[in-house]
């Protein structure tokens, strides 16, 4: 394990008593890391992997009394405190990675399906994460106690980050007043997506952004279009930008509102013709129609980039882990190990046989570790 995380992991506190400690804190986060990068999905297979590996673990961790039992990562994962765990997390980062300053941060959220706990009338699970898209990396997480929440959790996620320069795009979930004052006020720029359940703000952009597409803009805008083939499908993205904003600032007052946007996307599925057209409010200004078109774009990144290869490869939905904070805190050991397999390049296979190999090789394993 990497001097660096070891020392980011040495501020977390520890829930225990003391007179209770038989393994140190560092130790206990330390086998959780290297066992979840090698498949480990539970507890039981966390404290397996660090007993078949206990000579390994020897040669960098102390390990006084041997390797926890599966009971104890369970009970000390429960009683870790998330906040706590997420600042030394972000610090890690911060270090990896860099500042998110003048990114893109894609802010979204996610459901942990399984780790509902219906005797204990508990919901599953729910996070928002901000995925910064240069470095492949989700640089912050939230949870929530459902997916309403997501309103109430943004601000306090968007708190965390460094947002000077940088452009945080989030679906209608988080087109609110408040997050886009916040934005603002980091210096930051947004682009919200807009939806129909958003009433007379929604209708006002659509009508006015349908009527300039098709009888011209009156001020200054900008267009662009690109096309795509593959998968036997032809794929044509359109987007339209106006400055004229004026006009809706009378009637909604936007903080930073700078532009309307309006993006659509032309396909053929089995042998249909399809067309859908979607709205965002901006505080870019509407002369970078390619620039808003590529982060409306890449805002999608983070389902199949963060989302969908913590289900797929670490199976995350699946997971029954669900006692106090454990859910929430093994859910960042995951962030962690993705974010390491993904920053080792030599081997030139996907996250999931990377996660074989390192359980087959601890030489790679080391490399995974950055050590």
């Amino acid at each position: 394990m990497s001097t660096s995380i070891l020392e980011h992991f040495a501020v977390i506190p520890d829930p225990r008593v003391e007179r209770t400690r038989k393994h140190k804190l560092g130790d206990i986060l330390a086998i959780a890391v290297c066992a979840v990068i090698c498949g480990a999905e539970c507890w039981t297979h966390i404290a397996e992997f660090g007993r078949a590996n206990e000579a390994w673990f020897r040669s960098f961790l102390d390990l006084a009394h041997g390797i926890p039992s599966h009971d104890t990562f369970g009970r000390v994962f429960a009683a870790l405190d998330p906040e706590a765990f997420e600042r030394a997390l972000r610090a890690w980062i911060a270090d990896l990675a860099g500042s998110s300053r003048g990114k893109h941060i894609a802010i979204d959220g996610k459901t942990l399906r399984r780790s509902f706990d219906r005797a204990n009338a508990q919901a599953a699970l729910h996070v928002v994460s901000a995925w910064v898209h240069e470095n492949h990396v989700s640089f912050g997480q939230l949870a929530v106690e459902d997916k309403s929440n997501e309103i109430t959790a943004i601000p306090k996620l968007l708190d965390l980050l460094q947002l000077t320069e940088a452009t945080v795009t989030i679906d209608a979930m988080g087109c609110q007043k408040d997050i886009a004052h916040r934005i603002v006020a980091q210096d930051g720029h947004y682009v919200l997506a807009l939806k129909a359940n958003q009433g007379q703000l929604y209708e006002d952009v659509k009508l006015y952004m349908d009527d300039a597409i098709a009888n011209g803009f009156a001020g200054e805008h900008d267009r662009y279009e690109t096309t795509e083939k593959g998968h036997g499908r032809l794929d044509i993205r359109r987007t339209w930008c106006s400055s004229e904003v004026a006009w809706l600032q009378a009637r909604h007052d936007w903080p930073g509102l700078a532009s309307l946007t309006a993006v659509e996307r032309e396909y053929c599925l089995r042998g249909q013709r399809k067309l859908e057209r979607r709205y965002f409010l901006s505080s870019h200004s509407g002369r970078c129609a390619q620039r808003l078109g590529t982060l409306i774009r890449n805002h999608w990144r983070v389902e199949a980039q963060l989302h969908w290869l913590l289900d797929v490869c670490f199976h995350e939905d699946a997971s029954r882990v669900r006692i106090a904070n454990a859910a929430e805190n093994l859910s960042r050991v995951r962030r962690i190990a993705l974010m390491l397999l993904k920053q080792e390049t030599t081997a030139q296979v996907g996250v999931a046989g990377k996660r074989l190999k390192a359980g087959w090789d601890r030489n790679y394993l080391l490399k995974v570790l950055n050590i």
